[in-house]
């Protein structure tokens, strides 16, 4: 990238930025198939097939648009901040300006049209995903010659720009079956520039290592914070670089920090399912209680990762977990088909999915990214086939979606045990699931534990008032933040960004239409409320530990592990 000048650099920031707003931090309660997308096509041809009449008049009202655009009147233009369209050409040039004005009302007739059909509501949102997706496929911005930025690096760089284009998508057809790499895989090496928080793995079983940070205050709170990150992604989404780590900003608030890494399972761990996580975690938190000398710990889990936190706390962890913070986690599965995903989430999609992993032993996480990046083309497939093909240039280097594609694998088991979730509900409805030997019941941990539970105003994968409901779960005490970013920016939102917001308020309110009217509105980062929040409970202040570990739980090696590094 040293080779771009400043706007062409500040172009690839704000397409990294846009990404990873969009990055797909994976929930494996949502599964499908590309057969799944296959059958939204069929849906929007059966309507075509079965509705003629409706199809003519979308055929002739797009004519007559046409016409307009041909003779100098029509008006259209892209949706603002659609950065698609941001070259001047679009509106300067005749040609740019006519075909962008077409492609606008081909897209919006295709709209119209399944609209207009008596398809059933549920059938017009499998098409209208068939038809977003295509639209967004066939967009003149995809195209070497429509696209002028494009055309115009062609022409000044002599040719350059097709050859170095064509070379990395030969490398990608290669690497990833010809989807455009997302990130420069080759600036970040987890534990040097990722992942580089000073501190040991103390503690280990076949499922997951436990690292236990070094302070960075002389001294800490008493009750240590234990986190659980998803399943399906690595760890250090919790310790990206400095400047955006929770754990580094846990440890300078003196909070005595441990975090789980979860082992990456092949297909011989297929029989792993929720209770083996559970009774791991039970062993890591136990290790944490002997080391920090301590009865009871505080506990952050995100997304999946919080569903094995809150499953643990209901079964083997409730008179071990003090507080219990959830971000981004959906409990009620009554509230997952309130996602970007929710047309394909029906009880046929999740039992393919589930045989599928079944039979294969895993579910890959690789497999599962690149079926959800067609579900955000745009920010997901189409930036990229532009910067790294028609332009030429090499994929940006970008922590958060190095992050996003280094993916883990689940196992078979867990896999259905997660989306068994789905069916049975068992955060709602008491006694529905058993894990070791323990019956699932929210109702015992409620009022017990003080809870603080986090969901982003934009987040496409766990829809905020689905994450509300987590809350509710909880008790009308828990404490409830919006904070006003997507799934994972809405987590990396250190005191720094200056864009962030948040309301906050207790999840007392019976719905969240009611909380999102009355919750109190701040300025800055949550991060700041919820350092607060833990402090106050988290006991007296005591004499930072001079060494990780103890005589039972030696150092078996510096973070981040080994588990992080298994492919």
């Amino acid at each position: 990238m040293s080779n771009q000048n400043p706007s062409e650099a500040q172009k690839t920031d704000s397409m990294s930025e846009r990404a990873s707003r969009d990055t797909l931090a994976l929930n494996p309660l949502v599964a499908f198939r590309g057969k799944d997308l296959l059958d939204s096509a069929g849906t929007f041809f059966k309507g075509m097939i079965n509705e003629p009449l409706v199809a003519a008049d979308e055929w002739l009202s797009f004519i007559g648009e046409l016409t307009g655009i041909a003779s100098g009147k029509s008006e259209r233009a892209p949706q603002s901040g659609d950065k698609r369209f941001g070259d001047p050409a679009w509106k300067t040039s005749p040609l740019h300006s006519g075909l962008l004005k077409a492609y606008l009302a081909w897209g919006e007739a295709l709209d119209d049209f399944v609209g207009k059909t008596s398809l059933s509501d549920a059938d017009k949102e499998r098409a209208h995903l068939f038809t977003t997706i295509l639209v967004d496929a066939l967009a003149p911005t995809n195209s070497l010659l429509a696209n002028p930025a494009a055309a115009k690096r062609l022409i000044d760089s002599g040719g350059q720009s097709l050859l170095s284009g064509l070379k990395n998508y030969l490398e990608d057809l290669v690497k990833s079956g010809g989807m455009p790499s997302q990130v420069d895989m080759s600036a970040f090496k987890v534990g040097e520039n990722l992942a580089n928080t000073p501190g040991a793995v103390v503690f280990r079983n076949d499922v997951i290592e436990l690292i236990q940070y070094a302070p960075m205050t002389p001294k800490v709170w008493r009750r240590p914070l234990v986190m659980a990150p998803p399943q399906i992604n690595k760890f250090y989404a919790m310790d990206l670089s400095p400047d955006k780590s929770i754990v580094r900003f846990m440890l300078e608030s003196g909070i005595q920090t441990f975090c789980v890494s979860w082992r990456n399972p092949t297909a011989a761990n297929r029989d792993w399912g929720l209770d083996t996580y559970v009774a791991a975690l039970d062993e890591a938190v136990d290790a944490v209680r002997e080391i920090a000398g301590v009865d009871e710990v505080s506990m952050l889990g995100t997304c999946s990762g919080g569903i094995t936190s809150a499953a643990y706390l209901a079964t083997l962890g409730l008179a071990k977990i003090k507080n219990l913070a959830l971000f981004v986690c959906l409990l009620d599965t009554g509230g997952a088909d309130e996602s970007a995903f929710g047309s394909l989430i029906t009880p046929e999609t999740m039992r393919a999915a589930k045989e599928a992993s079944r039979l294969r032993g895993v579910l890959d996480g690789q497999d599962l990214a690149r079926m959800f990046a067609w579900m955000r083309p745009n920010d997901l497939i189409w930036n990229y086939w532009v910067n790294n093909y028609l332009l030429g240039n090499a994929p940006p280097a970008f922590d958060i979606l190095y992050w996003n594609a280094d993916t883990t694998r689940l196992p078979a088991r867990l896999h259905g045990d997660f989306i068994d979730l789905y069916f049975t509900n068992p955060f709602v409805k008491a006694g529905k699931l058993t894990l070791n030997g323990q019956t699932v019941d929210m109702g015992r941990a409620r009022g017990k534990v003080d809870a603080y539970v986090v969901a982003g105003l934009t987040d496409h994968i766990t829809p905020w008032k689905a994450v509300f409901k987590t809350a509710r779960i909880l008790g009308d005490n828990a404490t409830f933040v919006l904070s006003n970013s997507g799934h994972l920016q809405s987590l990396l939102n250190p005191p720094t960004n200056k864009k962030a917001s948040y309301m906050i308020g207790p999840a007392s309110a019976a719905d969240p239409d009611a909380f999102q009217s009355r919750a109190e509105k701040r300025q800055g980062s949550w991060w700041l409320d919820w350092r607060d929040w833990l402090a106050g409970r988290s006991g007296d202040e005591i004499e930072a530990p001079k060494s990780a570990g103890d005589e039972r739980h030696p150092v078996l090696m510096p973070a981040p592990g080994s588990y992080v590094v298994e492919r």
